[in-house]
């Protein structure tokens, strides 16, 4: 028997009128998780909160508190995993927010900052695996990446499998894979989205490289080098 934990904790800036929609989400929850609610008191309880949470979660015509629900991984039980501490108001310009938690959850902590923190993004914060007992495997860690229109997960088992699969002879920086387009010029592959800007390119070692299969493009796909990364 041992007891794993996700371990994070974590600052972030926001403004003034986000730390009252962060304040406002702890109550949302209370409500909800004293009673189910129906329709038309979801549709009061949004309204109360007024048009800043609205903003931040915008309702959908089948439930007034989907756009907050969906930060959930399950949004029949939506619950933070983490504790949420948002210091009082003062004279400057932005509020100190603070989410640190044993066992949090990195996805609802990912959703809720794009969601009601735009101002502080792009953002970013480290978690730890951590277990009480000394088993193999179960240590670790990884990072998130919240910009405004999407959310990057990493790892260090991931990491880790890349440095272990890259030969001594390869450089750090990878390769990428492009193709060339007679209107965009070179289109770099992002193994989500598929060709786009290099700045949201898929990276690979010479190993993942070769065991890659290419995609179906108009033009043949070929591997560069990417430069080496800035010191």
């Amino acid at each position: 028997m041992a007891n794993h934990f996700v371990k994070a904790s974590f600052t972030l800036c926001v403004t003034h009128a986000e730390a009252e929609v962060l304040r406002q989400v702890e109550e949302v929850l209370e409500i909800l998780g004293d009673a189910p609610l129906e329709s038309e008191a979801r549709a009061a309880c949004l309204a109360a909160l007024g048009e800043g949470f609205a903003a931040s979660f915008p309702p959908s015509e089948a439930d007034p508190l989907d756009g907050f629900l969906r930060i959930f991984p399950d949004p029949d039980y939506p619950r933070l995993g983490f504790t949420l501490q948002i210091d009082p108001p003062g004279e400057g310009d932005g509020v100190r927010v603070w989410i640190h938690g044993d066992q949090i959850d990195i996805e609802a902590a990912a959703a809720l900052i794009q969601a009601a923190a735009q101002s502080a993004l792009p953002f970013g914060f480290e978690y730890a695996l951590d277990c009480d007992r000394m088993r193999p495997g179960e240590f670790g860690g990884g990072y998130v990446v919240i910009r405004e229109d999407d959310i990057e997960f990493g790892g260090s088992a991931q990491g880790l499998e890349r440095a272990l699969s890259r030969r001594a002879a390869e450089a750090e920086h990878g390769l990428v894979m492009a193709i060339r387009d007679a209107d965009e010029g070179l289109l770099f592959w992002n193994s989500a989205t598929g060709f786009g800007a290099l700045e949201t390119a898929t990276v690979f070692s010479k190993a993942e490289a070769a065991n890659c299969d290419l995609p179906v493009a108009g033009d043949q796909p070929e591997w560069l080098a990417m430069p080496a990364p800035l010191t």
